[in-house]
């Protein structure tokens, strides 16, 4: 039998036995059953209600800032306050000599992504599991309370097939001071990493892989967060395989951040069509495109799971294939100021060819301006880009930019997490003021070897080189 904490640990880390044996409150300490981003979590025993518990020491650093401590505190007595079946529950959160420390329901099973690696999960029971995680996740959304770090290691599934997300409201921990000015110091010189196993104070936030758009750019969170990673470790359950890899932390997040996933009916010819929709619709990039919260989306994982246990794999409806089309249309054309702009052009447009016996050659001079416009804003683009080499020239990290088409790549000496979500905050800027054409995109590299980068310099397309960087020769183009 596998015996886990309710705490997402990795218990295959080194051993901490300085807290074996003694008593912290009513709780007699036990086995070490790992250490995680947090803290050490250990098996105890509750002295006074007779019942094993998972008891999870918190590290002093998270805690040091009294201020921290008590927002803390008071956001995690609110998530013990959200009982639900599928949320594993806190039983105390207390402060002893200076060590804090969470006491939780002990959970005998195994991890979500335990379960995919040993490829147990068939697609019902991924359904199923997804739906429990959405019911306790909505309860939690109407308690005001955002996960943060939903991934497949932070699921536990219990030996009668019940599925628990863990480890609630304990993300908080890790966010930055609401007082940091706006300003993104509590990222400086943070490794971006997969953190769930040696996670530092001031790191961002989160498991790279299961991120959401927002998450990745340090911007603020909200429900629909919550959905995005929901629909990711659906998406793993699955295929086996995650939406957004990369070679490195910061490809995973420009994967994210915008690269579209590839559908689950294309690595799995046999899935029903309303499970694609499903994640489809939890890992959109904007939040107000996916379900607002996990409640949304607990109706339509029931009725696939009743289709599932029925045989029936229904396409999709006449109202399914319009809501597709409302967000193509809601997604292709701008939004705001600059969207009423073109629609209002079109039907004037339209308006003076229906109604007017307007000559042929006025119509031609109106063509010509209506060009002239056009190429006006369509030129703002190439301004735009202009004006981000200028900014990204001023970081003194910044190698060299090259741009290709609508492409741009950043070299760093090393990327760090609050550059890379400034690069990507200028590049949203761009993108957020076009009127036409695709939609830049932006690669930060920090891992490219020298015979790479020294290539990339000799490519077209390069806007920008910093003084100290030197072009060696070209010996394999050197007429002997």
């Amino acid at each position: 039998m596998t015996r886990l904490s309710s705490c997402g640990i990795d218990n295959t880390m080194g051993d901490d036995n300085t807290m074996i044996d003694k008593t912290i409150k009513h709780y007699k300490v036990g086995e070490l059953l790992g250490k995680g981003g947090m803290g050490v979590v250990y098996r105890a025993q509750d002295t006074k209600l007779k019942r094993p518990v998972a008891l999870k020491m918190i590290k002093p650093g998270l805690t040091a800032d009294p201020d921290r401590l008590k927002r803390f505190l008071q956001e995690a007595r609110a998530a013990a306050a959200i009982t639900h079946p599928s949320i594993a529950q806190v039983y105390d959160i207390d402060t002893v000599d200076e060590t804090t420390f969470i006491v939780m329901e002990f959970i005998e099973g195994q991890t979500v992504g335990k379960l995919i690696k040993s490829k147990e999960l068939d697609l019902l029971g991924s359904v199923e599991i997804a739906l429990q995680v959405s019911e306790g996740l909505a309860k939690a959304h109407k308690s005001k309370i955002i996960h943060r770090d939903i991934k497949s290691e932070n699921i536990m599934v219990t030996r009668d097939g019940h599925a628990k997300l863990l480890d609630f409201g304990l993300a908080k921990l890790l966010e930055p001071s609401s007082e940091v000015d706006g300003t993104l110091t509590w990222l400086e010189g943070a490794p971006t990493k997969t953190m769930p196993k040696t996670t530092a104070a001031g790191t961002i936030m989160g498991t790279t892989s299961y991120m959401s758009p927002e998450q990745a750019r340090g911007q603020e969170l909200s429900y629909p967060s919550d959905v995005f990673s929901l629909g990711i470790v659906l998406y793993e359950m699955v295929t086996g395989e995650l939406p957004f890899e990369g070679g490195s932390p910061i490809d995973t997040m420009h994967a994210i951040a915008f690269e579209e996933a590839r559908p689950v009916t294309v690595i799995r010819k046999n899935l029903p069509p309303d499970l694609h929709r499903i994640i489809a619709r939890c890992l959109r990039k904007r939040p107000e495109d996916r379900y607002p919260d996990a409640g949304a989306m607990v109706a339509d994982l029931k009725h696939l799971k009743a289709d599932i246990e029925s045989g029936v794999q229904r396409p999709f409806s006449p109202v399914q294939k319009i809501d597709e089309l409302k967000y193509w249309l809601a997604t292709s054309i701008p939004a705001g100021p600059q969207g009423i702009a073109i629609v209002a052009a079109i039907l004037i447009l339209t308006a003076i060819l229906i109604f007017t016996d307007i000559q042929w050659a006025n119509l031609l001079w109106i063509g010509i301006a209506g060009l002239l416009f056009y190429r006006h804003f369509k030129n703002r683009k190439k301004r735009m880009l202009k004006r981000f080499v200028s900014q990204a020239s001023k970081i003194d990290t910044v190698q060299a930019v090259g741009i290709q088409g609508d492409s741009i790549t950043v070299v760093l000496d090393k990327a760090k997490a609050s550059q890379y979500i400034r690069i990507n905050s200028m590049v949203d800027a761009i993108n957020k003021k076009l009127y036409f054409g695709k939609h830049v995109e932006v690669a930060v590299r920090d891992d490219l070897s020298y015979g790479e980068f020294q290539q990339m310099l000799r490519e077209p397309g390069i806007q920008y080189v910093r003084d100290d960087i030197i072009l060696e020769p070209d010996t394999k183009n050197v007429t002997q």
